[in-house]
């Protein structure tokens, strides 16, 4: 059995007076212990309320969640919010999209780290203080001792970032959820981190879910991805088959809007068309069919399925995109 199980997952938004919004629907995957699976898509496709879903985030006013997130044989989506507290920190964590405004900006970030430590760890005074500067350490903040009496915005962006993976590490947990972890950090800032990932899912068999939308980034983390668009799965397959024969033409877009080091000088990027507003409801057909190159009649009708086509590989579209295609693109 997986150490995580989700399955049919679904977030439904419905506010007194407007339409419901469905931001996650139905969206499946798995994973193991030691392994890094990706969700990845532009913002807006469902990736970070699939994790608050996941953590027991969302509001209770409002939001309808429903489906299945297994951890350890416990349905994370049942469980009651003092059973979710014991879980959150000490087995499951979550590294947050934005360092600034996930931090306290009122509270030193020792007190902030050192909380996890009496919270989960039950240590105290002098003890939790010295663990809190080793984390800070470990995740490569120079004079430890020092930043923990500092505040947030005395940090630089990559400095709070790292503090968030101290804080999210710091009761070694078997599963972590890194929501964006590199956004808005500079590129050599942005692998220090990367490799510090890398280095706790390896050391500690610790199971990674990267959630980004930049596919750049999980070719060199990611063991299987799964591509998200209007809330759906659309694709999804281990790193190396995506690359080598992704058939979704919104992976195509993905792909190539990445700006390639062996394009030749003056090269135009090719964006995807449109905006992750341009949809069709996933009842009346595919979501992505305002903004598909590859459209035709049958994109519109019936919402298609995910098909199957090995063990491994799957994706949601009628008139995928071939070898020869993509190599045109």
């Amino acid at each position: 059995m997986a150490l995580l199980e989700v399955t049919d997952l679904s977030v439904r938004f419905a506010r007194k007076g407007e339409r419901a919004v469905t931001a996650v629907d139905g969206v499946s995957f798995s994973i193991d212990a030691g392994e890094v699976v990706g969700l990845v898509g532009e913002s807006g496709c469902g990736k970070s309320v699939t994790s608050l879903a996941i953590m027991g985030l969302l509001p209770k006013r409002g939001v309808q969640v429903s489906g299945r997130a297994e951890f350890d044989g416990m349905n994370l989506l049942e469980l009651k919010q003092e059973t979710l507290r014991d879980i959150r920190g000490r087995d499951v964590a979550m590294i947050f999209q934005d360092p600034l405004s996930s931090l306290n900006p009122v509270v030193p970030i020792g007190v902030q780290v050192t909380e996890v430590l009496e919270r989960h760890r039950g240590m105290k005074g002098e003890f939790a203080r010295k663990e809190a500067a080793g984390l800070l350490d470990r995740v490569g903040i120079p004079d430890p001792r020092r930043r923990l009496k500092e505040y947030p915005h005395q940090l630089s962006g990559g400095m709070r970032q790292r503090a968030l993976i101290a804080m999210a590490v710091a009761c070694a947990p078997r599963m972590l959820i890194a929501d964006e972890p590199t956004t808005a950090l500079d590129v050599t800032i942005q692998a220090q981190i990367l490799e510090l990932l890398k280095e706790l899912v390896r050391d500690s068999g610790t199971a990674l879910l990267m959630i980004t939308h930049d596919l750049g980034v999980v070719a060199g983390m990611c063991e299987t991805i799964n591509v998200l668009y209007s809330g759906r799965v659309v694709e999804s397959a281990p790193r190396r088959v995506l690359f080598s024969r992704h058939r979704h033409p919104y992976t195509v877009g993905l792909l190539g809007s990445i700006p390639r080091l062996d394009a030749p000088r003056g090269e135009r990027l090719t964006p995807i068309t449109g905006s992750v507003r341009d949809v069709l409801p996933w009842p009346e057909g595919c979501a992505f069919t305002p903004r598909c190159f590859n459209r035709i009649d049958r994109c519109v009708g019936s919402p298609p399925n995910l098909e199957w086509t090995t063990s491994q590989h799957a994706y949601r579209c009628v008139n995928p995109v071939l070898d020869r295609e993509v190599a045109a693109k």
